[in-house]
């Protein structure tokens, strides 16, 4: 048995805390506010984001962290992306972090001011703590009724990876290991924007043959970007790349998704993020892949449009025309190079 605290009580996170404490660890839920940590206290139940699932008794909650963390053994950071620099920052200064205590962090996204990922975030801010990345095509409304899932544990350190990956199994969700971290975290990060597209998609009214078309194409921007920034490409074909697009852009578990269908029948983002009610991670990464794109000079077509459509007030009907109709190419440009003799 593990001493265990997740920081951040979101959906993904308390499933998780649900999750570990079936298999016979001791867990600390911390929130930022008291008045969230209170009614979860209360009620027993997280009714904004995992809503009909009751938390055990034995579950600690608190809103202060230096109760959270005391005695951990493992940090599992579920903090929003675009919020994971200020938290960690705020546990580093308060002296709660530890060489001894490795964070696994749990959320996708990339940031939109620095442009790090949580790993890169935490090599700057607290370089001494080890970090593991847990990802993978995973719905917390799932994961939290017991349908098997599988997920990736990366980390640079085999040993830590196998240690999330014992502390996480059991007969509902499985976990394989992985040494990829900035390829796995890119998959997570990018597999938003795209399932905000095929969101969009489906709001315009758009079919099935739209939406292969789209993953497909997406994977293929989400392993150029990540290649680029030292990714292996075998990492964009496993369940961290193409397993987490399929289920993102398919269900409608994901906030992505449905934040994209209230945007292709017309709502503007704010509208959208609003009705959703709950983070949108894919609307701010789009914006830093954006970035990352002119950073590096890549082509990205489907992340230009979409940063248009999102962030300029471009129509979304007319960012699809323009994807139908540019410039004519090979499917695989490698593949067309590299069969000398097809003419």
């Amino acid at each position: 048995m593990a001493k265990i605290a997740v920081i951040a009580a979101g959906s993904w996170g308390t499933a998780l805390a649900l999750t570990l404490f079936e298999n016979g660890h001791d867990m600390t839920i911390w929130t930022r506010t008291e008045s969230h940590a209170e009614e979860m206290r209360r009620t027993r139940i997280n009714h904004k984001y995992l809503p009909g699932i009751l938390i055990p008794e034995s579950i600690q909650i608190t809103s202060r962290p230096e109760e959270a963390v005391h005695g951990a053994e493992m940090l599992v950071f579920a903090v929003p992306s675009q919020q994971y620099a200020a938290v960690l920052s705020d546990f580093k200064e308060k002296g709660l972090l530890s060489k001894d205590v490795p964070i696994v962090n749990v959320a996708k996204g990339i940031d939109m001011h620095t442009l790090e990922t949580p790993s890169q975030m935490t090599m700057r801010i607290a370089p001494e703590v080890p970090f593991v990345v847990l990802s993978g095509p995973s719905h917390a409304e799932e994961v939290a009724v017991h349908l098997p899932t599988a997920l990736v544990s990366a980390s640079k350190s085999r040993k830590l990876a196998e240690w999330v990956q014992d502390l996480f199994s059991n007969d509902f969700l499985r976990v394989y290991t992985h040494p990829d971290v900035i390829g796995v975290e890119i998959s997570g990060a990018l597999k938003n924007i795209i399932a905000l597209g095929a969101g969009i998609s489906d709001g315009l009214g758009f079919g099935d043959n739209t939406k292969a078309a789209l993953i497909t194409r997406g994977i293929h921007e989400i392993s150029r970007l990540g290649i680029q920034m030292g990714a292996q490409a075998e990492t964009f074909r496993g369940l961290a790349g193409v397993g987490d697009l399929i289920v993102t852009c398919t269900s409608m578990h994901s906030r992505n998704r449905r934040c994209g269908i209230l945007i292709g029948q017309g709502k503007s983002l704010d509208e959208a993020i609003e009705a959703v009610g709950m983070v949108v991670e894919g609307a701010y990464t789009v914006r830093s892949a954006y970035l990352l794109k002119e950073r590096f000079q890549l082509e990205m077509p489907i992340t230009t449009e979409l940063y248009r459509v999102l962030y300029e007030g471009k129509d979304a009907r007319s960012a699809v025309l323009h994807l139908m109709t540019r410039q004519k190419k090979h499917e695989i440009e490698e593949l067309a190079i590299a069969y000398k003799d097809w003419e």
